[in-house]
């Protein structure tokens, strides 16, 4: 969809303002809309007027404002439930003479906005005030904050400063404070200001930071100004080398207390935020995350270096680990943590102090790359990433590719887990992050992953991510023709001192792989045979044995939580991955259809060999015709 250019938009980004007038009939709507834009107040006016339009020059702001007069009627209720939804502001009206239709602000239209779900500032206009009796009630305060005290001109400007400079995402007004996901923007635009890394921004850098945001410098007497108002009321606003974070801060919300929201807004948006103060999209190179089905997208050299450099930043006891507090200090500069919730929260190995190692650290990421390169990219330029955010991810090869290669080459290798429940999926995921082995058993009703990084021989690591899927989700799973595409390995877990477990287990087998054969996507399997502490069930090996040879799999690997010797399984699940072309089982219809495929092709072939002959006969019958006839 092409996008309304910079050059035509106003500030966040809008063309335009939708302004929607409502309120009890008689209440003044129309002669508001008329005195706002002829200036005049009307003599007569119609019930309802068209669309009336505002054009860009006549704010400050310089954006064109479309006011919506509505009905009043009950039977036009539908009509103005439309125009509300479609609304960036409501302006409700009242009259100062009829203290009734003061009260139905409350008993109806605040109740029918919160019923229809509209979510926009709203302005309450009191209008005939020079009609009103002096012992009658007027409203002094409305829900966006502004007075009551406004000349008409001045009741669409709030309206329009309200939605494009809103107060919501920058100031809690319960509180009085600036929120959070605005001082950890702020904090972030005060860190790239701060050139020399001193904690302050001297006078020369809140020059600059001036004339980027405003284009226009400041005096030296106007910054001595602003550094003696923030002192004089908060001390650690400034010290010997200048405005610190805290005295930033501090301005900014004085701005706001002040109504100066555009302010505050401008700085943002120059430094890239939306409305929601996140990047905005065009910051995030969506077009480099591009990819087939069966490509992934992993991190660059490049950004793991610099990965690694944020770690030992804030590292600070430097104990080779970032404990929750060194992790939310290094993502404060972001809206939030991105690993605070699913699937990210607790999919990485934490240390005994609950901290990330280096290789955790680099686990999580390279997971948030897997899953959602986006947000990935995005946080890393909230952490300060240098480079071209491009240059931070790769989309791999096709897997395609790499069977066809017999070499996958991507570093981060994804392995669905399947099995049935209690067969030890959750145990697998668990061991695979150092955590104990625990006899109570959870059923995991949601996916999950796990990722780690797995030590090769000759020093090599890969990093592998662990997906489990619960048994009941797995018809889900395969509803996508493409859901097997991104699986560089599947797992089939099996209880292996229960029969049940393992047929189960082996159903789910030639369900995937069945699915991988119809598709085009074939995985390479391995089959997990847990809990070989206990004794398994007879036939196992027998069972086992000819599964695995019938569909050209290796053996069940058997693993025990209990005496910890899973390492073995994570080495083959790489090596596997590593090795496309190999360990892909194949069912009896897929063995079939090849068969069918290789009969066909070989047909073919002596068909087309028939053809050549016959056509090389007639061709050398024509050459001995010419030869004859000319010789003759």
């Amino acid at each position: 969809m092409a996008k309304a250019s910079a050059a035509n938009s106003g500030p966040g980004g809008k063309t335009g303002v939708r302004i929607v007038v409502c309120g009890e009939k008689g209440t003044g709507k129309s002669s508001l809309i008329v005195t706002a834009a002829a200036d005049t107040f009307p003599a007569n006016v119609p019930p309802v007027l068209p669309p009336t339009r505002l054009p860009e020059d006549f704010y400050p702001d310089r954006v064109p404002i479309t006011i919506i007069d509505t009905p009043s009627s009950v039977e036009d209720r539908g009509k103005l439930g439309e125009e509300l939804r479609r609304a960036d502001a409501v302006v409700l009206t009242y009259a100062c003479d009829r203290p009734e239709t003061l009260d139905e602000l409350s008993t109806f239209w605040l109740p029918e906005l919160r019923r229809l779900e509209v979510k926009v500032p709203v302005i309450v206009v009191g209008c005939k005030l020079d009609l009103r009796d002096e012992n009658q009630q007027v409203l002094e305060s409305v829900c966006s904050g502004e007075g009551m005290s406004l000349e008409v001109p001045e009741v669409f400007y709030y309206a329009q400063k309200a939605v494009l400079h809103p107060t919501g995402p920058l100031f809690d007004q319960e509180s009085q404070a600036l929120k959070p996901r605005c001082v950890r923007a702020l904090k972030r635009i005060f860190i790239l200001c701060d050139h020399d890394r001193d904690g302050a921004l001297s006078d020369a850098e809140l020059n600059d930071f001036q004339v980027k945001c405003f284009n226009s410098p400041l005096q030296p007497s106007e910054i001595v100004g602003v550094k003696r108002v923030v002192q004089e009321k908060l001390r650690e606003g400034v010290n010997e080398r200048g405005l610190t974070l805290a005295g930033f801060l501090f301005l900014h919300a004085l701005f706001i207390e002040k109504g100066r929201l555009e302010t505050t807004w401008t700085v943002l948006r120059k430094f890239g935020y939306n409305n929601d103060i996140k990047l905005a999209d065009e910051l995030i190179p969506y077009s480099a995350f591009k990819r087939a089905p069966d490509q992934s997208v992993e991190l660059t050299n490049e950004a793991i270096d610099f990965l690694k450099g944020i770690f030992e930043l804030f590292d600070a006891d430097d104990d080779n680990s970032l404990r929750p507090i060194e992790v939310e200090d290094l993502f404060s500069t972001a809206p939030e943590c991105p690993w605070d919730e699913a699937p990210y929260k607790d999919a990485a190995e934490k240390t005994a102090l609950g901290g990330l190692s280096l290789d955790g650290f680099l686990s999580e990421w390279a997971l948030m790359t897997l899953l959602d390169p986006a947000r990935s990219v995005e946080n890393l330029i909230y952490i300060g990433y240098p480079g071209d955010p491009s240059s931070a991810i790769r989309v791999t090869r096709k897997r395609r590719i790499d069977r066809k290669k017999q070499q996958a080459e991507r570093n981060v290798f994804q392995c669905f887990v399947f099995g049935p429940k209690k067969a030890g999926k959750s145990v697998l995921l668990n061991s695979f992050l150092g955590r104990p082995f625990s006899d109570n058993y959870t059923p995991t009703t949601d996916e999950r992953y796990a990722v780690n990084v797995v030590d090769q021989p000759g020093g090599t690591k890969k990093t592998v991510v662990l997906r489990e899927i619960p048994e009941e989700a797995v018809a889900k799973l395969l509803s996508n023709k493409d859901s097997l595409a991104a699986c560089d390995i599947a797992v089939f877990v099996h209880d292996s001192s229960d029969e049940s477990s393992w047929k189960r287990a082996t159903e789910l087998l030639v369900e995937v792989a069945s699915y991988g054969e119809d598709t085009g996507f074939e995985v390479p399997c391995l089959i997990v045979a847990a809990k070989d502490d206990l004794d398994s069930f007879a036939m196992a090996i027998q069972d086992s044995t000819r599964v695995s040879q019938d569909m050209g799999i290796e053996a069940p690997i058997p693993v025990s939580s209990k005496l910890g010797d899973f390492n073995i399984i994570f080495r083959r699940i790489v090596q596997a991955a590593e090795h496309p072309h190999l360990s892909i089982p194949e069912t009896e219809a897929g063995r079939t259809r090849k068969q069918y495929h290789r009969l066909i092709n070989r047909s073919l072939m002596i068909v087309s060999g028939a053809a050549v002959t016959i056509v090389g006969l007639a061709a050398y019958r024509v050459y001995l015709a010419r030869k004859n006839s000319s010789s003759s």
